[in-house]
């Protein structure tokens, strides 16, 4: 009886050690690299004391830019709607003619985003050109459509471009500032996906998943063939330091 428990115990044990095992492998079928998150740290979101706070009546934008759009959303976890502002230059100097002979605005777009802390609010991020205009030259092509949302606590850019796809930036609040943790795109030529690409900054993890039957002429067809890589990153961009989003080169 002591030999037949003994061997029950060793068989239980080596399946156990295999069933751990099989976590650590990288699955057949795995969600976007974007999907992949870190908890954040206690420490990642504190407060910044130092902020003036202000109520919510007081938010106030930049003397030379106007309200472009506005959405509110918790982005750093404390229960209450934070608000992000993206504002636009007014400098009459960009405003042109286009090659239609119509008149345009190419001023500048960027952000501000107030902070909830104490039921009152902190300027968070103040990033005043970082976005092109609306009104870009798109060649033969319509420009981008940029676009902002808040998601489970986090920040997302959007840019459609129609039937040719999208990308789109993850920001997440930490250390004070607002980090890139994930960049997502899709190319596709009309209904068809080409390319997709998935990208997570905190595993350091790149997805790329490439459509095999790119001339089919109808969307579903499509057979991807996934690509997983480790990529090569010090340290993560910060939304405040983000120049020029068009020259952010991710990949």
């Amino acid at each position: 009886m002591q030999l037949t428990n003994t061997i029950f115990f060793i068989l239980l044990s080596v399946l156990f050690s295999c069933s751990n095992e099989s976590l650590t492998d990288e699955p057949q079928s795995k969600p976007l690299a974007n999907k992949i998150e870190e908890k954040t740290t206690k420490k990642e979101l504190e407060h910044n004391d130092s902020k003036e706070l202000i109520s919510k009546a007081e938010l106030t934008i930049p003397e030379g830019y106007l309200l472009h759009n506005k959405i509110e959303g918790d982005l750093n976890e404390d229960g209450i709607d934070d608000v992000v502002l993206m504002i636009k230059g007014t400098d009459s100097a960009n405003v042109v003619m286009n090659r239609f002979d119509d008149e345009v605005d190419r001023n500048r777009r960027g952000l501000l985003i107030y902070l909830s802390q104490q039921n009152n609010y902190f300027l968070a991020i103040e990033n005043l050109n970082c976005f092109y205009s609306e009104n870009e030259d798109g060649g033969v092509y319509f420009p981008p459509v940029l676009s902002i949302s808040i998601k489970n606590n986090k920040l997302y850019f959007d840019y459609t471009h129609g039937r040719y796809g999208y990308w789109q930036y993850t920001f997440r609040y930490q250390a004070l500032d607002f980090a890139l943790i994930g960049y997502d795109a899709s190319e596709n030529y009309g209904p068809i996906v080409q390319k997709v690409t998935s990208i997570n900054f905190l595993t350091k993890r790149k997805l790329t998943r490439d459509n095999l039957n790119k001339d089919n002429e109808a969307s579903g067809d499509e057979n991807f063939k996934d690509t997983w890589e480790n990529i090569d990153i010090q340290k993560l961009y910060k939304l405040s330091e983000i120049k020029d989003f068009e020259e952010l080169d991710v990949h």
